[in-house]
């Protein structure tokens, strides 16, 4: 393998308050710190790791492998202690792992066809969910530690479910007509954001209820949104798409509505 191909990226992704960012290579995975930006460690395990999600700024990382040469099988969630440097635990899956978040408390499994929630203090399965085809693994995850809440596509076209884990809840929203490809949770959970495969609107929604609160334009082509995010005000929501472009929206509309309804 050439150097070129060892440096070429497979994943990148913040950690959970964004303080710092992991990136997947064909020879293993590299932690970043946010701000300022600086290298923190790398780690060469002589294969591809498509995923790595850390456990805020932990020791603790969850891996699945990747690339030309995957260290691993895609089947498989390898738990990784950074300061023995070695796999503490590793979990089996029938087919291939499409993404994974990390909790305080929680381990979330997404396959294409299924969410798994672990107790990471155990690793006993404490919910699995069936949901539709979801070859991209998306799903929307609340980063506050103490309360567990989740988005996913429910098996309806354009429809999502939140699932409120600290009250046994959940919120059915109709977000789209075409298909889902892109969600988002504001960090308390009270906001998500969905943008559908046509990529041309972003629609923002009270999850307790799930009344729109917002849609704001992306442009009117077609397009593959490949990320979307609030700042930790949520007052503005960033997108960014196969365009080449990232557009910036204030959320004042949603903000005032969300205040509203909660009155």
């Amino acid at each position: 393998m050439n150097n070129d191909d060892s440096n070429k990226i497979l994943y990148a992704n913040f950690n959970q308050d964004g303080s710092c960012f992991s990136v997947g290579t064909e020879n293993g995975f590299k932690i970043y710190n946010s701000n300022p930006f600086r290298d923190n460690f790398e780690r060469n395990l002589e294969g591809g790791i498509g995923i790595v999600e850390m456990l805020y700024k932990t020791n603790i990382l969850a891996l699945v492998g990747g690339g030309k040469q995957s260290k691993y099988p895609d089947n498989k969630v390898i738990i990784w202690d950074d300061n023995q440097g070695k796999v503490v635990s590793e979990l089996r899956f029938s087919s291939s792992v499409k993404n994974i978040k990390l909790k305080k408390e929680t381990l979330i499994v997404v396959t294409e066809h299924k969410y798994y929630l672990f107790a990471l203090s155990t690793f006993k399965n404490t919910d699995t969910i069936d949901t539709c085809e979801n070859p991209n693994g998306i799903i929307a995850v609340c980063n506050n530690p103490n309360t567990t809440i989740i988005a996913y596509p429910d098996k309806k076209q354009g429809h999502v479910r939140v699932k409120f884990y600290n009250e046994n809840t959940t919120q059915t929203i109709e977000a789209h007509e075409s298909g889902i490809a892109f969600l988002a949770l504001n960090s308390e959970g009270t906001m998500l954001a969905t943008a559908s495969d046509k990529g041309t609107l972003i629609r923002i929604y009270n999850t307790k209820n799930g009344e729109a609160l917002q849609e704001v334009r992306r442009g009117s082509e077609k397009a593959t949104i490949y990320s979307i995010a609030f700042n930790t005000e949520n007052s503005m929501l960033a997108v960014s798409s196969d365009r080449g472009t990232i557009h910036i929206f204030t959320l004042s509309t949603a903000l005032k509505k969300l205040k509203d309804g909660q009155k």
